[in-house]
């Protein structure tokens, strides 16, 4: 039985078992709550090593200038701000649909009150550290991911027999964290029937209500973002149709939204650049696989719409400066997670720790984390398909069929 079949059977088992203690949620929260804590607790174990190490190797593979040049400066360039627009529609999509307005579960202030925000330009100046091993214990989650990239990037620059050990030392340490979280993984079942539990005897059928806007909204939102941020940018930088584009990706999009999986897309989304669009084979063979390591747009986007709806869940109200985080994080955040198996689960959780939102929040959408999955992993693919359309063009390495072409 897959992963994602039993963590939806741990949430419906959650659900029933709540509502069968309805009458006595002081059951629940004694006796089933403490599983859930545990589940919760092993993520927070993992956040700060898993996306520190995982940032280093890929910051030293892909700031490399002999490596990647020009090339991957636009490239990554590219995913970084398509994902900044991706998450910044969610967030705007989440306060728009206002899911989780009026479930009203409230729980105690020091769990739910979000850490005291400082305005924008000091989160923005406060992202370098003044003491990285102090943001490392804090879990300041920008302050790591700004140390991480700077050593991953600067590593690079020296010489093979010096570098090599630092960033073996971190590939390994970021292999053990994969194998750990796939661990973890495993028990997410468990962990969301403990805290789900509760949370329908607490507060009663309604909360599962609002799950449904998630759904809408972060559908809504990955077809927002092909038209509005794929579709022009194809047109602007590459001169294609926007339509004839989609419909030569329209393979990678339609497995990638089956399978779940971007790098299981990788042939298909390889061949249809290809063929279909006239990728070169050096364009495609670098940014394709690059982009299914790094580029979350989906999963950004869907950061977002679920960040907002917990944040209304709890009752908390957002800043300016803690969206502005929020962006911030799940866009640096986006490379170091990417290849993480349960990535979206764990990214959350890293996105929520950052502006100080509950994390037992994660259990309300787990249970639709597959169908949510599918959505943005097969926007993952297009925005894949689209960069490196993008990079062939303004690289001369683009020579597109006759019907690609836009007509006059």
């Amino acid at each position: 039985m897959k992963l994602t079949t039993k963590i939806l059977l741990g949430l419906l088992a959650g659900i029933v078992v709540g509502l069968a203690l309805g009458g006595n949620p002081a059951i629940a929260t004694t006796f089933i709550q403490p599983i859930g804590t545990l589940f919760i607790n092993l993520i927070k174990m993992i956040i700060v090593p898993l996306v520190f190490s995982s940032l280093i190797v890929g910051a030293s593979s892909v700031g490399d200038p002999k490596t990647l040049g020009r090339i991957g400066g636009k490239t990554v360039l590219y995913y970084l701000v398509t994902t900044a627009f991706a998450i910044t529609i969610g967030l705007i999509l989440g306060g728009v649909f206002q899911p989780g307005v009026g479930l009203d579960m409230a729980v105690k202030a020091t769990e739910t009150t979000a850490k005291e925000q400082p305005a924008l330009i000091e989160t923005l100046l406060n992202i370098i550290p003044r003491n990285p091993l102090n943001g490392l214990v804090q879990g300041n989650m920008l302050q790591i991911i700004a140390f991480a990239l700077f050593l991953g990037i600067g590593v690079t620059s020296l010489p093979d027999e010096k570098g090599k050990p630092f960033i073996d030392f971190f590939d390994s340490l970021a292999e053990i964290m994969y194998s750990i979280t796939a661990f973890i993984m495993k028990l997410a079942p468990y962990g969301v029937f403990g805290l789900i539990a509760p949370v329908v005897a607490s507060n009663g059928p309604s909360v599962l209500l609002p799950l449904i806007k998630v759904i809408i909204a972060v559908y809504l939102g990955c077809l927002l973002h092909a038209f509005l941020v794929y579709g022009p940018a194809v047109r602007i930088f590459a001169k294609l149709n926007p339509f004839k584009f989609f419909k030569g990706v329209l393979p990678a999009a339609v497995t990638a939204y089956s399978t779940s999986s971007s790098s299981g897309t990788l042939p298909v989304s390889i061949k249809s650049v290809k063929e279909n669009i006239g990728v070169s084979d050096k364009i495609a063979s670098f940014v394709l696989p690059l982009g299914a390591t790094i580029n979350m747009d989906g999963t950004a986007l869907y950061q977002g719409v679920c960040a907002l709806f917990i944040a209304q869940v709890y009752g908390i109200e957002l800043t300016f400066a803690q969206m502005a985080t929020i962006v911030l994080t799940a866009t640096l955040g986006s490379i170091g997670t990417a290849g993480v198996p349960g990535a979206g689960m764990i990214m959350l959780s890293i996105v929520l720790q950052s502006v100080g939102l509950p994390l037992e929040g994660v259990a309300l959408v787990a249970g639709i984390d597959r169908v949510l999955d599918m959505a943005r992993t097969s926007i993952n693919v297009v925005g894949d398909t689209s960069a490196a359309t993008i990079i062939a063009a303004t690289e001369g390495e683009l020579n597109e069929p006759e019907e690609l072409k836009p007509t006059a």
